[in-house]
Order: structure tokens, then C-alpha cells, then sequence
């Protein structure tokens, strides 16, 4: 199923494209399902969508086409139908190129290409085209290349550009050729000689027509401003002077200037000539020539211009990749630094875990003994401060399972105010400014607290204890021109929270490095280094984003952005009472480190429970299916073996009665987490976790499930339903009563186990076929089904082959195991040619949507056997 649009936002994927990509239908291609993505394959998409310039992912074998918003527009009319296409289908006209493309990077090669030229039909025509092409493997979650990540660059412009210009200077290179054949054919523009005494300058013919002026007056002479009249006022300076050096220094004159013509217009001509000297040394004659220069000029002044241009283009299209190669490059660092410091944070909270726990045991043992509670406290506060560093690594990676719930800023601000004012101490002075109407965001409301807080005690620190801090939250209309240098933003809609400071700021080399984690600017033994990285973990986690403006000796202010939500506050809850102590209920502990399973299992004896311990999910799945006793399981989310902790609990809730699981963790990947948030229905423990907070979960774990589940009656509100055909049963007489009266029981109806998630389309299935007289249970999803197949007996298994989980034929293949004599039919909206991998025996197609005479014939048998007992 697509993700929602809050789902995928919330992973930080926005843009047009994201939006195409999550409402696209994965399931058809062997990517399967989005929601069941490889994690390699999420991380290089989210990054890719937060790239400016053109990347298309291509995924698995066939090369599944996954782009960005440059790329789409590159596709051109192509898009969207690219979106989800193999590459060689999307792409014909270079079938044969990206063959090869596929075949080498998959192989574990990388292909480059420096104008590539190829011909790509555009409006229906072959188009010549020449692109820049970068091709690497991206390694899947087992390391093996997977698929191929393609930077394109379109260089078509550049190349017609470098083409453009090399004709013009072939151009201008026969033009000089013509020039000098004009000259040694005579093609001049006049000859001329200065009186350098007199002033006087006379021409020919030709000169005289170059110049407009009048050919006898030329011929005998002409004042020398007249021909200065006529030249272009912008060349008059450098004329006047190129002329008096010649007549000084007795060197030849050579000179480039326009001259006008009587439309207007000028003319580039090419003046040469030497003056001559009398017998004393004094200059009396200056001889010359004009040539005409005007189309050598005029190609000139385009080939600059064309140069210019090119030379801009290139560097815009230089600065353009350097941006796009540093975006990657940090993107890849971040990454790799989150993955380092979630698995350090899981490890660490394993030690904490067996650490507080034994604490917990001591203090429970040591009873009044005054210095043994003070020492033990000591050690409970150490391991508090260890768990809040491992939260803020996990903040950072941003594998910190958030709770978001619906809050009102100016409400959280209001609940904070006493807790700032003693965190900072009397010298800060604190000014809260609130604007009118602020929207509401849903967030994780002890997360941003702490981002809060965070931020507060570095603007302490900043101003050494005595400042003014203010503390600020407005709503804001983000712009695209906003949003431009911060791709993980949309424009929209969203409030901003900022804590500013009149503190000593900060360079721009540190700026660079403030969200690292373990970055400090504090002496050694004052700072960890995670409270920036922690709030910027936190923002992009929650689909928002942080910014930090700073200027040595003006401050800084920290803002955080969060998209408006328009729901109403979520209320407060209320805790109510709770029993710690067990009551002998059975639980199974199932933990890889021994060290933190004995201490689990100690704390739940002492609590009164009775505990069964497997170190992974393979070892305990023998007990799930052995007849012991088991009230609840309690298990470690990252285990190792073959079966995975969601999957041994979805083993479990299928036992009679089903028995509901608490998970625990220090670091919870995306078994049970995704886009940040607990899966619907998971409860989870964090590690490191008290005595007192295992004993509470427990029992809410235990108190929310019923003792005995009666499949046929139906939950409601877990989504399962069940419906009794009216011709069995008319609700007037308990069954029982009807037979102590005498009268006939009527016969069993078919039962019919339909799973379908869409709510509408189940529960309209669902009256169709008690209608037609067969029992009906309805579920809607595969893992809801589970449980009531391992309960009850059935006739027909009706499913939809798309289901949000386990696909309708696992399904069916699970329930055959159980009971091989079960009918199955499979509905799709590819009827009989849907792919259902490993054949059914027995299965059945159906298409969407449903043929009610088809339906009827499918299930003939049972309706025969009811209308013959009518």
C-alpha cells in the first residue's frame, strides 16, 4: 500500500516527486510493497529527493526507474510515466546502452561519460543530444549492489555553444584571409597624407566617400578636425593620441576605430600609415591608408560575446555540481555518523540495562541502610546521565522511537517557563514572546522539551550565566526562495520555535560543525558535545528542520521549524493507578545478552511472576508452539537468528488464547519503528529501564489483554469483525434453547474466513456472504486472520492478494500448513494474471471488482448444502 502523505513527509521526503513515489503502487514491480523497502533503498531515495540536481535510482535487474524533481523535469514529456518503469522500456531508443549500464554496475563497476552523445526522441522526434552520465552501484541491505544511481547532466547547450564558437573563429580566420586578399587586390577604403605643419589632410577618391566629405575640397585638402568629426566619439581620445606618439617617435601608426556613415551607422576601418621627416628632423608628411575591417570586427565582437556567454554557463554549471557533490557528501556523512552512533547507543544502553537493574535489586535487598541507599542512589544517578547521553546519540540518529501528539505552543512554552527559569539560574534573564493565534504542531512533547532546554543551557553557557534570552514562537509562511538552501523543507505552512542569545557567537568554521555529534567549543570535563546534534536529529525526525544564524560578539539564535498541524490538541493524559506485582502470571523473556536476561529475569521473580528465558527468537518460537503456559512476551526488538522479534509476536497473538507482547530495546531500527514513529499497537520498553517501570508496563501489557479471545465474537476495535448468516440464526432464541424445546437445530453454515483491508469493501463482502447463508469472519489484515485461523476451522479462505502486511498468498500458504482441505480464493484487480510466486494448489483468481454469478459458482457447494438444509 502508498504511504500516506504525512508518512512519507514525515521521513523528510518532500517535493513533487516524493509525493509521486509514495502514492505510486510498488507492490506490481519486485520492489514490493513501499512500507517493506530495504532499508539501503529508503535511505538512497530520501537522499536522493534532497539532491537539486538530476538523479534517477535504478533498482533491482530490471532497473526500476526512481527520480527526483530535476530528473522529471529533464524526462520531459516522459514524466510521469517513467516513475516505476524498467529503463530499457522507459528509454527504447538506448535500450542497448543502459543494458550495459546495468550490467556493469551491478556487477560492482562504475561508468563515467564526458558528453555523451545520443539521440532521445523528444515530441515524437529523434533529437541529438549530448549529456555528462555518472554511474555507480548502491549496495543493498545484504552489500551487494542492488541497483545503479545515475547523475545526469544535460551539457546539449555547452556543446552546441563550443560548436557555435569554433565556427566562429573558423569564420574569422577567412575573413582575415579575405581581408588580406581585398588588400593585395586593392580592396581599400582610400589613401591620405597629414601636413603635419599645416594641419591639412587630403584623400582620394575612396577616402573622400569613407569620410563624407566633399571630393574636390578632399582632394586639395581639408581641416583635420573635419575628419575628426567623423569619427566615432568614443575613439576620438586614443586616436588623437596613437597620431602624436607616430609623429614624436617617428614609428608606424596602426589603428582600429569606426568611422560614421551618412545613415548613422558606422563603419570599422583599419588605419596605417608612417610619418616622414624633412632634412632638419622635423615631421612633415604623415601618408596613410584605409582598409575596411568592419565584418572582421563584427565576427570579433560575437566570438567575445560567445565566449563570455560560455564561460558564464560553465562556471554556473561547475558551481551547480561542486553544490550538488557537497550536499551528497554531508548527506553520506551524517548518515554514516547516525548509524555509528545509534549501534554505540544500543550497546551502551545493554550495559546500563544490566547496570540499573542489579541497582534496582540492591536497593530493593539493602532495606534501611543509610549509606548503602545514598551509595546506590549515587549509581542510579550515574546510569541516568549514561541513559540520557545514549538518547541523545539515538535523537541524533534520529532512531529515537517519537511519540508525536498534537500540542499547542504557547500552552508548552507557559508548562516550561518555571523549569527554564531554574535551569538558568537568576543572572538570565528570559523574555517569552508568543504571537497571537499560533498553530499547532504534532510532536513529540518530552523531545522538544528537551530540544528546548537544550538550546536554553548553550545560550547560558554562551553568556556565561548573565544575559538576555529570549524565547520565541511564530507561525510562518515559508516561500520556495526560504526553502531553496534547505531541501528537507516544502513551502508551507509552519511554526517556528527560536531561542536567541546575547552571547558571544560563533564563527563561520565552527558554524560548519555545531550539529556533529561531540562537537564542543567548551573545555575538556564541561560539554558532550550532543545537545545540537541531539535538536537536529530531533527536527528532521519529526519532518521539520533546524536553522543557526551567529556573528562573534552578536549572539545566536537557534530556530526550529515544524509543520502547522490543523487538528485539535491532543489532551492531556492522566495516569491512573497501577498494581506493580505480578500474580504468578508465566512470562518468556526472550533476550541475546545474557547478562541483561538475567537481570530481566531476577526483576520479574522478584515482582512475582513466574519467567521462561530463550536468548533468541528461533529458541523461543518452541515454546510459542508447545503447550506451556505463556501470559505474555517479553522480548528484545534486535535479536539474532533466522525469526525476527515482530514476527515471533505476531506467532504468538496466532496462540489460543492469544498472548500479547512488550517489546524492549536501546536501539530500534525499523523493525518496529518507521518514519520515526511506533508502529500502530506495538508497546515498547526502552532500555535502560527501571524495576519500577518494567513492573508497570507489564501489568498494563497484561491488563489490556483479555485472559480467552472468542474468534467468532469479533474485535472491534482491532480491526476484526465476524457476522452470523440470518438464515442459521434469527437472534430470537439462544441456540441451546432451541433445542431443549424440541425443535431441530438447524445445520452448520460454511464459514468463511474474508480478509480484506479496505473497510468499506469488507464490510460490504462480508454482508454479501451472510446473506447467502455462510458464516462469515472478517479480518483486515493477514496478521489479524492469523489468529482466528489457528482458532477455528473453515471452509473458504476469501482474500485480497494486496494486504498491508503478509500478501494474501503467504497467507494462504500459512493456513493450508494448518488446514490443507481449505478453499482458497485470491481476489486481485489482475484477476487470473496477478503473480502469486510459489503456485496454491487449489487457489483461485478472482478479479476485482467481484462477479456476484462468479462468486456464487465458486462457492456452489456450500450454498447447495445450506439451501438443501432450508
Amino acid at each position: 500500500m502508498p504511504f500516506p502523505a504525512q508518512d512519507y513527509g514525515c521521513a523528510g521526503w518532500r517535493g513533487e516527486m516524493a509525493r509521486r513515489i509514495g502514492e505510486f503502487d510498488w507492490s506490481a514491480t519486485s520492489l514490493g510493497a513501499i512500507d517493506h523497502w530495504q532499508r539501503s533503498l529508503t535511505s538512497t531515495v530520501q537522499m536522493m529527493l534532497a539532491s537539486p540536481v538530476p538523479l534517477v535510482l535504478l533498482w533491482d535487474v530490471p532497473g526500476y526507474m526512481i527520480y527526483n524533481d530535476a530528473y522529471a523535469v529533464f524526462a520531459g514529456g516522459r514524466h510521469p510515466y517513467l516513475l516505476g518503469c524498467p529503463v530499457e522500456a522507459g528509454w527504447p531508443e538506448v535500450a542497448e546502452f543502459n543494458r550495459n549500464v546495468m550490467t556493469t554496475c551491478l556487477a560492482g563497476g562504475t561508468l563515467s561519460y564526458r558528453d555523451k552523445e545520443l539521440v532521445l526522441l523528444r515530441d515524437g522526434k529523434p533529437e541529438d543530444v549530448w549529456m555528462d552520465l555518472y554511474y555507480s552501484p548502491v549496495a543493498g541491505d545484504s552489500g551487494a549492489p542492488a541497483g545503479v544511481i545515475a547523475l545526469v547532466i544535460e551539457t546539449t547547450g555547452r556543446v552546441l555553444t563550443e560548436r557555435s564558437r569554433q565556427r566562429a573563429e573558423a569564420e574569422l580566420h577567412e575573413t582575415n584571409e579575405r581581408l588580406q586578399l581585398a588588400l593585395n587586390t586593392g580592396a581599400v577604403l582610400g589613401t591620405w597624407v597629414l601636413d603635419v605643419q599645416s594641419g591639412k589632410v587630403s584623400g582620394d577618391e575612396r577616402f573622400a566617400r569613407t569620410f563624407s566629405l566633399p571630393l574636390e575640397e578632399t582632394a586639395k585638402g581639408v581641416s583635420r578636425d573635419a575628419t575628426t568629426a567623423m569619427i566615432h566619439p568614443d575613439d576620438q581620445p586614443f586616436i588623437e593620441r596613437l597620431s602624436a606618439d607616430a609623429i614624436r617617435t617617428g614609428e608606424p601608426f596602426r589603428a582600429e576605430y569606426r568611422i560614421r556613415r551618412p545613415n548613422g551607422g558606422y563603419v570599422w576601418v583599419q588605419a596605417n600609415g608612417r610619418c616622414e621627416f624633412d632634412a632638419e628632423g622635423r615631421p612633415s608628411r604623415f601618408p596613410g591608408v584605409l582598409i575596411d575591417i568592419h565584418e572582421r570586427k563584427i565576427a570579433e565582437q560575437s566570438l567575445v560575446q560567445l565566449t563570455e556567454t560560455l564561460e558564464q554557463r560553465v562556471a554556473d554549471s561547475i558551481a551547480a555540481r561542486a553544490l550538488a557533490e557537497e550536499q551528497l557528501r554531508q548527506a553520506q556523512k551524517m548518515e554514516a555518523i547516525g548509524s555509528l552512533t545509534g549501534g554505540v547507543a544500543h550497546d551502551f544502553n545493554n550495559v546500563l540495562q544490566v547496570i540499573n537493574g542489579n541497582l534496582q535489586m540492591l536497593a530493593a535487598d539493602a532495606g534501611d541502610q543509610p549509606v548503602t541507599q545514598r551509595r546506590l542512589a549515587a549509581a542510579t544517578e550515574a546510569v541516568k546521565r549514561g541513559a540520557r547521553l545514549a538518547a541523545h546519540l539515538l535523537a541524533f540518529a534520529r532512531r529515537q522511537p517519537l511519540s508525536p501528539t498534537v500540542l499547542n505552543p504557547r500552552r508548552l512554552l507557559n508548562g516550561m517557563s518555571e523549569m527554564l527559569h531554574r535551569s538558568l539560574g537568576e543572572t538570565v534573564r528570559i523574555d517569552t514572546v508568543v504571537s497571537d493565534d499560533l498553530w499547532n504542531v504534532q510532536v513529540d512533547r518530552n523531545q522538544l522539551e528537551n530540544a528546548l532546554l537544550n538550546l536554553a543551557i548553550n545560550a547560558r553557557d554562551a553568556m556565561r550565566a548573565d544575559g538576555v534570552l529570549t524565547v520565541r514562537a511564530t507561525n510562518r509562511r515559508l516561500d520556495a526562495a526560504f526553502c531553496h538552501d534547505k531541501p528537507e523543507l516544502s513551502p508551507g505552512e509552519y511554526v517556528e520555535f527560536s531561542v536567541a542569545d546575547t552571547g558571544s557567537g560563533m564563527s563561520p568554521e565552527i558554524l560548519q560543525h555545531v550539529f556533529e555529534p561531540f562537537f564542543t567549543t567548551k573545555p575538556d570535563g564541561h560539554g558532550t558535545g550532543l545537545g545540537l546534534s541531539m535538536v537536529f536529529g530531533f527536527a528532521r525526525q519529526s519532518g521539520g528542520c533546524v536553522a543557526i544564524e551567529s556573528e562573534v560578539g552578536h549572539g545566536t539564535t537557534v530556530s526550529l521549524f515544524f509543520p502547522r498541524c490543523r487538528e485539535a490538541q491532543t489532551p492531556e493524559p492522566v495516569d491512573g493507578p497501577a498494581t506493580s506485582v505480578g500474580g504468578g502470571e508465566t512470562i518468556l523473556v526472550v533476550e541475546d545478552d545474557a547478562d541483561v536476561r538475567l537481570t530481566a529475569v531476577e526483576m520479574l521473580a522478584q515482582l512475582g511472576y513466574k519467567v521462561l528465558t530463550a536468548s533468541n527468537g528461533d529458541a523461543a518460537l518452541e515454546f510459542i508452539d508447545s503447550d506451556v503456559p505463556i501470559d505474555l512476551l517479553f522480548t528484545d526488538v534486535v535479536m539474532p537468528g533466522k525469526l525476527k522479534s515482530v514476527e515471533l509476536a505476531q506467532r504468538a497473538a496466532a496462540r489460543t488464547p492469544p498472548v500479547p507482547t512488550l517489546f524492549t530495546s536501546g536501539y530500534t531500527r525499523d523493525e518496529i519503528v518507521h518514519h520515526g514513529k511506533l508502529d500502530a499497537g506495538i508497546t515498547l520498553l526502552s532500555k535502560p529501564y527501571r524495576r519500577d517501570d518494567l513492573a508497570r508496563m507489564v501489568r498494563n501489557v497484561l491488563r489490556a489483554s483479555p485472559a480467552h479471545a472468542d474468534p467468532a465474537a469479533g474485535v472491534h476495535d482491532g480491526g476484526i469483525a465476524a457476522c452470523v448468516p440470518p438464515a442459521a440464526y434469527d437472534g430470537t432464541r439462544e441456540p441451546a434453547a432451541a433445542a431443549q424445546h424440541g425443535e431441530p437445530a438447524p445445520r452448520e453454515a460454511a464459514r468463511v474466513l474474508l480478509v480484506e483491508d479496505d473497510a468499506q469493501s469488507r464490510e460490504a463482502l462480508a454482508e454479501l456472504l451472510g446473506a447467502l447463508g455462510l458464516a462469515c469472519s472478517a479480518a483486515g489484515s493477514a496478521e489479524e486472520a492469523l489468529p482466528l485461523a489457528a482458532a477455528q476451522h473453515y471452509d473458504v479462505l476469501l482474500t485480497d492478494l494486496t494486504l498491508p502486511g503478509m500478501s494474501g498468498a503467504e497467507l494462504a500458504r500459512v493456513v493450508r500448513r494448518e488446514q490443507p482441505s481449505i478453499r482458497v480464493l485470491l481476489v486481485s484487480g489482475y484477476g487470473r494474471s496477478a503473480e502469486i510466486g510459489e503456485t496454491i494448489p487449489g487457489a483461485r483468481l478472482l478479479g476485482k471488482p467481484l462477479d456476484f454469478g462468479q462468486l456464487r459458482r465458486e462457492l456452489a457447494q456450500w450454498l447447495d448444502r445450506f439451501e438443501a438444509a432450508s
